[in-house]
């Protein structure tokens, strides 16, 4: 059993809910639709077997989460998110617009989990994009944006599509650099998609 904050707090309560290692990483993959466990096992490298069956059980326990199976020919258990536990959507982007401002380009390719780019477009820009048809491409991501919902893979009748590779894609978004980009329609929307995304940080280091 994990340890409690045992304070009346609404801060300590959640995080008594969800502030666990890798939990709020569960939660951020199944925001995007239910997943079997095999799925989270895939799509989050480095987590214990053990953990994620923990964290998986104390969501569920909480309601935050439910476990169903999958009509046939299916018939496969996937793990699904509540009204309750979807309700976090608001809250985890809000966190990840604070961590984008100070997270810096890619390190290692490897810190590049599948569906990295959907995500991303969907926490940090989708609410605040201008109406418009966007496809990204960054390698062997490609996620676009239409009129401000995200869409896995390419579309259709884009008014811009953008292509590089993600230390580009990086570029383009924090640096306002369109030099490791290749763009192909309307830039004009492109500038308006850009000025939503928030503004780099300098994080202050002590001496």
């Amino acid at each position: 059993m994990a340890k409690r904050y045992e304070q009346y707090c609404p801060m300590a309560h959640a995080l008594d809910l969800v502030g666990d290692r890798w939990t709020l990483l569960v939660i951020r993959d199944l925001m995007h639709g239910p997943k079997r466990y095999t799925d989270l096992v895939e799509r989050l490298p480095g987590i214990g077997t053990n953990i994620l069956a923990t964290r998986l059980r104390d969501l569920e326990g909480h309601g935050i989460l439910v476990r169903r199976t999958l009509p046939p020919p299916a018939a496969s258990k996937v793990y699904e998110l509540t009204d309750y536990g979807r309700e976090l959507r608001p809250a985890m982007r809000e966190l990840a617009l604070w961590g984008a401002r100070s997270l810096g380009p890619p390190a290692e390719e490897g810190e590049l989990f599948e569906g990295w780019l959907a995500n991303a477009m969907d926490v940090v820009i989708a609410r605040l994009a201008p109406p418009g048809r966007f496809e990204f491409r960054a390698g062997d991501e490609i996620a676009s944006l239409v009129d401000g919902e995200v869409v896995d893979g390419p579309i259709e009748d884009a008014d811009v599509r953008v292509a590089g590779d993600p230390d580009g894609i990086y570029a383009l978004f924090v640096d306002r650099c369109f030099d490791l980009v290749s763009v192909e329609g309307d830039q004009k929307l492109l500038e308006e998609l850009l000025e939503v995304a928030p503004a780099r940080t300098e994080v202050p280091v002590s001496a």
